[in-house]
């Protein structure tokens, strides 16, 4: 009989409590194991190398090093490439989550999230998509990319996309979701992925987070581009 490989977590908080609030709700599920905790971020790159998580849930402050620096790391170690980090925070909107993402991470989750959320946010990032709602992604990306002073930076790796890749790699960046672009585009959704997929290959980004970043800052799109 097989057995489905279970999703591998790293706990990454200052807060015992709160690590322990969420290693409750994971061990409760049958394809999610924790494989452990960390305190720091220092703590969380030395777990993420020893144990090479499929997710690392990792708060943003903490001492020695700080969640943005941690994921910075783990992004940048090759070693770690298929490791998919989410970031904590205990507010929706949060001054250093725009960072995070260009980091690398994959998304993120507020504290408070429901349990089912969060279980289903796991499941998104393991199997290598981007934890970003729709909703949020044009709200959070647009208003932090609104607040940068420097000029965009086009870049030459666009040039690498069709016309038609580049106008899915737009509205990816506006937040839409595979469904949604086929549905504005007119085509099948598993087209409008096959797309994203594509583009994500020619760019070399790790996500779908990357994306809607690079979208931002390379000045495809702007905040408020699509209404």
């Amino acid at each position: 009989m097989t057995t489905t490989p279970r999703i591998r977590v790293l706990l990454a908080d200052d807060q015992r409590l709160v690590r322990a609030g969420f290693r409750s709700i994971l061990e409760d599920e049958d394809d999610i194991e924790v494989v452990g905790e960390a305190a720091t971020g220092t703590e969380a790159v030395a777990l993420a190398r020893q144990t090479r998580p499929d997710v690392v849930l990792m708060d943003i402050r903490m001492p020695e090093m700080d969640g943005l620096a941690a994921t910075e790391a783990i992004v940048a170690d090759e070693r770690l490439a298929d490791v998919r980090v989410v970031i904590l925070t205990t507010f929706d909107v949060d001054d250093y989550v725009y960072g995070a993402l260009r980091a690398g991470a994959s998304g993120f989750l507020v504290k408070d999230t429901e349990p089912m959320e969060l279980l289903h946010g796991i499941r998104v990032c393991a199997r290598g998509d981007a934890l970003i709602a729709p909703a949020i992604t044009r709200r959070l990306i647009a208003e932090f990319a609104s607040r940068k002073a420097r000029q965009p930076e086009p870049s030459p790796r666009l040039n690498a996309l069709t016309e038609r890749e580049r106008e899915v790699m737009g509205l990816v960046g506006a937040g839409l979701t595979n469904d949604e672009i086929a549905r504005r585009l007119v085509l099948s959704p598993a087209t409008a992925k096959t797309h994203v997929s594509r583009i994500m290959t020619k760019l070399d980004v790790r996500d779908r987070a990357q994306l809607v970043i690079l979208a931002y800052e390379s000045g495809m799109i702007t905040p408020g581009w699509l209404s």
